[in-house]
């Protein structure tokens, strides 16, 4: 019966709540309750297609949400797991749940919706054919087909065209766009979604021109294209759609995308691609009122008598009509265009009520097989009459019959007890719940796909009536708490493992076969958690102790056990997992949250697993000082290998004396993150030139060019190696840096992940000397991925090779490479 309901739940889910980040539900100010009134006359949509986050167009979502009032969505392939982190050094699934939840809190501000295909973000592509070969194209087509399907926009929008030499993923979501602006349309194609939805066939689908750097567009092109004006200014919002989406795209901060907020005249133009051509306006011929639905003319003249009664003060006068338009529109039986306004006009009258709704937990987080409390809440904070007629936690069927009237501004209240059944999963974002290994996530769930987020782990469903009327709500269940500095605070009420298990050293480099440590954290999600823990290694490494008890009395107690492991001799690379016997249960998952100020704290599960690296190393030196710039986990990876590492600040570059080091590392994007480095330069190459070795990894041409970063000038440039598995051509056999310590060879560029490089150097000084060359296929062989400088008596290296994520990920020869560079003065 469980899992009966849950289906219906998750059903519900995926087609009915518009895709926005979990949060508190707030009551819209007059201004924006009276927009969201008006929109319910609009019977329209559009959808805009791009390839990652941060890759829309946020003043057109802006126009088109807030001043056309259409429904109004974008959809990225991809969560933005392959790109650069500027806030902190979380890479792949975790950058793809930060920016994830950018993408939300941008959506907030703009009124669109969100979606997603299962593509994960692999990196730079240079071709769409690459993208679309990694990924599977039918099963992203699929996906894309299932939005369009869900979502039915009139008008689909691309950012990028499905041609060109962009980014592949670009022109991979081009092409994509266009291919499913036909096939949604097709009953044969992609059957086994009709289950669900019905085919969707768009009015048109065009293409977001391009007008980098405000060039202009000649007249005789302009003149064959729609445009929209999306300079103007609203005045119910006291901003312009442009001031508004630069507020929306500052959301990316992780990308570093801080946009200014646009004022004026700005026109954006669109390239007709497919479906019946457009006049001047994007929506020509496109029918936005109820007039499109059959019996759906009573329904507006009700809707437009409702906005016409709206009164700021007394919004509640427009209840009456409004109930009247829900009345009329429940007797449209199976229509989606439907179905979805009824969604929206509900909120719509919870706003002119004042209506608050909540479920709230007595606790953030409970384990399988407790019990916890949630308190209910109801205040109608209107003069309208409404009753609560019942509540119900779902996913149970427990039915609390409450039958009270809601009376002005006088809570209603009722407290429930659920019980966590002991089959319930973790509360784990659900496109990271399965490994298959591929550029594409692993979701099963059909009725998921698309969604951004997963449901929440429990919520509240309240059933109100007026009259005859039954209206329906549901809220999530919610932890509420007080921060003596940020006030009232809302989080998601998750579901833990009854322990979880964070090896606290995940990364093991074995240089020899002496010992290592290795620490596991062990946290409980329950009240007196007694269970074994052991670590799970390949064949040829020793643990000790096999296996330890632990018991753990309170909640969220924890507790580090310690192990060492050995290898023994051919003990090779391999992965290592924790594992706990907890009763019956076994449990290998850890617990993480990440939490930044501008995004909801997002809790999640991995799997509790490190890496055991065996590399035939030898290196000189021990004191490093590395320059932190957007963040990386280099530092982590070389006292691995014995270094010990001082992370610099901009006050220890003053005042230390730089001498005591053996080698100073810049990290990635340094010059772009820290604006005192260019003012620091000049004590850099004194540290140079007086015998020191410093390497620069890689930056962007940004700001680094004007700071100059080497002791000679170069040129940083955009290009870049990115496939993982690209030959490398080592230049200079014989040179220092491929000899000593360790002799460096071809098999030192094998098991590469993601890329090879970024950002290369493409002119140099003659003083600069090359060490490698390497290049995508059918490309010219870059050289400028490493240039090496004698400097006085020390040693400048600059290297743009992706040595921040091929260290943390465990590469032996990565790992040679890098130890040979902070050798180089040595030698």
């Amino acid at each position: 019966m469980r899992s009966k309901l849950l289906l219906v739940f998750l059903l519900f889910v995926a087609l009915t709540v518009p895709t926005s980040a979990r949060v508190k539900s707030s009551i819209p100010d007059a201004a924006r309750l009276q927009l969201l009134m008006k929109k319910l006359t609009v019977v329209g949509s559009a959808l805009y297609v791009g390839a990652h986050p941060d890759d829309e167009n946020t003043a057109v979502l802006a126009h088109l949400s807030l001043g056309r009032l259409l429904r109004t969505g974008y959809l990225a392939l991809n969560r933005g797991e392959g790109g650069q982190n500027l806030i902190g050094n979380e890479q792949g699934d975790l950058l793809g749940v930060i920016r994830t939840q950018e993408l939300l809190a941008a959506r907030q501000i703009d009124q669109a919706e969100q979606y997603f295909t299962r593509a994960i973000d692999f990196g730079f592509s240079k071709s769409a054919e690459e993208s679309l070969s990694l990924w599977g194209k039918e099963d992203v087509l699929s996906d894309a087909v299932w939005v369009f399907r869900v979502f039915r926009p009139d008008v689909v929008i691309t950012r990028f065209p499905s041609e060109g030499e962009t980014h592949g993923h670009h022109v991979a979501s081009g092409i994509l766009a266009e291919e499913a602006f036909h096939a949604a349309g097709d009953p044969n194609r992609f059957q086994g979604q009709l289950k669900y939805v019905s085919v969707w066939q768009p009015k048109r689908i065009v293409w977001n021109r391009y007008s980098w750097g405000n060039q202009p567009i000649p007249d005789e092109e302009k003149a064959k294209l729609a445009e929209l004006e999306i300079g103007e200014y609203n005045p119910l919002l006291g901003k312009s759609y442009t001031e508004i989406a630069g507020i929306s795209r500052s959301m990316h901060k992780s990308q570093g995308f801080g946009d200014s907020e646009d004022r004026g005249r700005f026109t954006q133009y669109f390239r007709h691609t497919a479906g019946e051509p457009a006049t001047k306006d994007l929506f020509s011929s496109v029918d936005l009122t109820w007039n499109r639905i059959a019996g759906g003319q009573e329904i507006g003249k009700v809707l437009e008598q409702a906005v016409s009664k709206f009164h700021p003060k007394k919004p509640e006068q427009s209840i009456p009509d409004l109930l009247k338009a829900y009345r009329l529109m429940r007797k449209i039986q199976k229509n989606p265009l439907v179905e979805q306004k009824i969604s929206d006009l509900l909120e719509v009258i919870r706003g002119c009520s004042g209506l608050w709704l909540e479920a709230i937990s007595s606790q953030d987080a409970a384990a399988p097989g407790a019990d916890v409390a949630i308190d209910l809440t109801a205040i109608n904070r209107s003069s309208f009459s409404l009753q609560l007629e019942s509540v119900q936690v779902l996913p149970s069927n427990n039915v609390e019959t409450i039958a009270a009237e809601l009376k002005y501004n006088e809570p209603v209240t009722k407290k429930l007890t659920i019980h966590i059944p002991a089959e319930e999963r973790e509360s784990q974002p659900y496109w990271l719940r399965g490994q298959n290994g591929k550029p594409l996530s692993d979701v099963k769930e059909q009725r998921l796909i698309g969604s951004a987020e997963s449901p929440a782990a429990f919520s509240a469903q309240f059933i109100l009536t007026s009259g005859q009327d039954r209206l329906v709500y549901t809220e999530p269940v919610l932890f509420r708490k007080v921060d003596p500095v940020k006030g009232e605070v809302y989080k998601d009420f998750v579901v833990v493992p009854e322990a979880a298990l964070n090896i606290q050293n995940p990364l093991l480099v074995f240089a020899d076969e002496s010992p290592k440590s290795v620490r596991v954290q062990v946290i409980s999600g329950g009240y007196n958690i007694t269970g074994e823990l052991k670590l799970l290694t390949p064949e040829g490494w020793i643990v000790q102790p096999a296996s330890q008890a632990f018991n753990l009395t309170t909640r969220d107690q924890a507790k580090v056990i310690p192990f060492t492991i050995q290898p023994q001799n051919g003990a090779r690379t391999g992965e290592f997992k924790a594992e706990a016997t907890v009763g019956a249960h076994k449990i290998s998952n850890g617990k993480l949250v990440i939490d930044y100020p501008h995004i909801p704290a997002q809790n999640l599960f991995p799997v509790s697993r490190g890496r055991l690296i065996r590399v035939d190393l030898k290196k000189t030196g021990q004191i490093i000082g590395y320059i932190v710039g957007s963040g990386d986990a280099i530092p982590e990876a070389l006292t691995q290998v014995g270094y010990k590492v001082t992370r610099l600040t901009d006050e220890d570059l003053v005042t230390q004396n730089l001498s005591s080091y053996d080698a100073i590392l810049v990290g990635i994007r340094a010059y772009n993150t820290r604006p005192a480095l260019k003012d620091l330069q000049e004590k850099l190459m004194d540290y140079v030139q007086q015998g020191g070795t410093l390497i620069v990894q890689y930056q962007t041409l940004l700001d680094s060019n004007s700071s100059k970063p080497g002791p000679y000038p170069f040129q940083i440039s955009r290009k870049r190696v990115s496939v993982e598995t690209a030959p490398v051509t080592i230049l200079k056999p014989d040179h220092s840096l491929l000899n000593f310590p360790n002799k460096i060879t071809q098999a030192d560029f094998e098991g590469w992940i993601q890329e090879r490089g970024l950002y290369f150097a493409d002119q140099w000084d003659p003083k600069y000397e090359t060490i490698f060359s390497s290049n995508d296929p059918k490309e010219q062989p870059l050289e400028g991925g490493t240039l090496y400088a004698r400097y006085g008596k020390g040693v400048y290296i600059f290297t743009a090779y992706s040595w921040f994520r091929e260290l943390p990920a465990g590469v032996p020869g990565a790992y040679r490479i890098f130890v040979n560079m902070i050798s180089a003065r040595k030698k």
